[in-house]
């Protein structure tokens, strides 16, 4: 399915009956363009362009009969701030306004957050983004419906360099196509604020601060959340930060654990991509996970690793998730001399969840192209395998997911320390 076509499927979903009239506000002739052709395949969508900037359709325009408003913003001119400002002050929610802003600055963010603009882009905007914009503000908040328990999928390396962030992205895109909503179901969180890799793996813009957030936890909510969020082209949300390599530090249990809360409370699947230093709030983590998977490389020290690791974080975490170990780019041939699975089956024991195929090239030309493994190469032996841990295996939370779902994670910091 072209872009173009799934962004039509999304919008489709927004208009209930006769048809959605999308407002907007723009003098970018390259923006009014992908806009006309994004929306020009679809007899549903009446498209109304106010032409202008905000400032001079201010008090003129009508957006009564708008079903969403988006406004092409200069977010670094004051006057056009204002303008908005003033626009929502007399409209109020509805239309809901997407701004669309020409880079993205967490001051400005937080401004519209604060004028309750119902959501952002940041160009250049992609015809998915749009649309998918378009459909979830249209809904309105009670399409969002009561938070649920999420299933909680963590994936904890055993050594560097084992492959743990492409196991955890697909894992997180086959939840996301095996969900029976139709919204965003999953989201993929990369915990390595260090040298995280999720973003750069999927060719996205990592939008979580955490300094914005650590002087006040209590301010993320929904909203802040939405503002950290980003989207891939396949639908999965992720919430990765930017690298800092040459910074090491660890943030306040009391930031990561919010953040987590809130993530679990509004996604039916999240998944966590876990760096290798444990941290204050690792424990937390892996208590509030229902699946626990150490993934390993497929050699001696490897092997140690991961069997240390299961013992430690079972004397550790006690009654928590059962780790189980995944070993990746398994190779066999019949007469290597190399090891075998009778020899991993051997050394992990109970621990021991299954092994992964070696596929170098495919891995490395999805991480080129930004995309997920099968989108190169349908029914790939690498997705099949995980398929059948992840999704035909029947679903058996642990213990370390019998949480309430209010303060998930701090519930379970509390209880490890």
């Amino acid at each position: 399915m072209s872009k173009i076509s799934l962004a039509m499927h999304l919008v489709g979903r927004t208009a209930d009956t006769g048809r959605t009239k999308v407002a907007i506000v723009t003098d970018d002739a390259a923006f009014e363009r992908l806009v006309r052709e994004t929306f020009s395949a679809s007899n549903a969508i009446e498209l109304i362009h106010a032409g202008g900037r905000v400032t001079e359709c201010l008090n003129t325009f009508a957006a009564d009969d708008a079903t969403v408003l988006v406004i092409d913003i200069d977010a670094h001119s004051a006057e056009e701030m204002t303008a908005l400002a003033k626009l929502m002050a007399r409209i109020g929610s509805r239309p809901p306004i997407i701004a669309v802003l020409p880079d993205f600055d967490a001051n400005v963010a937080r401004a519209l957050m604060q004028m309750r603009v119902a959501d952002f882009l940041v160009k250049p905007v992609t015809p998915v983004d749009l649309v998918r914009a378009c459909a979830q503000v249209a809904k309105g908040p009670a399409a969002v419906g009561e938070p649920t328990e999420a299933q909680i999928y963590t994936f904890l390396p055993a050594a560097g360099g084992v492959g743990v962030t492409t196991l955890a992205i697909q894992t997180a895109i086959l939840l996301m196509r095996a969900a029976p909503r139709e919204r965003s179901s999953t989201c993929l969180v990369d915990l390595d604020f260090q040298h995280g890799a999720v973003a750069d793996y999927l060719d996205l813009e990592p939008r979580l601060n955490l300094a914005e957030i650590e002087p006040r936890p209590d301010r993320l909510d929904r909203q802040l959340l939405e503002v950290m969020l980003s989207y891939h082209a396949s639908g999965l949300a992720v919430v990765a930060a930017p690298n800092r390599p040459a910074e090491m530090r660890s943030f306040d249990p009391d930031v990561v654990t919010r953040l987590l809360d809130l993530v679990s409370s509004h996604f039916d699947y999240v998944v966590f991509d876990m760096p290798r230093t444990w941290f204050s709030w690792t424990d937390s983590v892996l208590l509030g996970s229902d699946k626990l998977y150490i993934v390993s490389e497929t050699t001696v020290p490897g092997l140690r690793h991961a069997k240390q690791l299961v013992s430690a974080i079972k004397e550790r975490l006690g009654d928590g998730p059962n780790p189980q170990v995944i070993v990746n780019r398994f190779q066999q041939s019949m007469f290597s001399a190399g090891l075998r699975l009778h020899d991993l089956q051997q050394t992990l024991g109970e621990a021991f969840a299954f092994v992964v195929p070696n596929d170098y090239p495919l891995v490395r030309e999805a991480i080129d192209r930004g995309v997920p493994l099968d989108e190169i190469k349908a029914g790939n032996k690498i997705t099949a395998q995980l398929k059948k841990l992840i999704i035909d295996r029947p679903a058996r939370s642990a213990e370390g997911g019998s949480a309430p779902l209010a303060g998930r994670f701090k519930h379970k910091l509390a209880k490890s320390a």
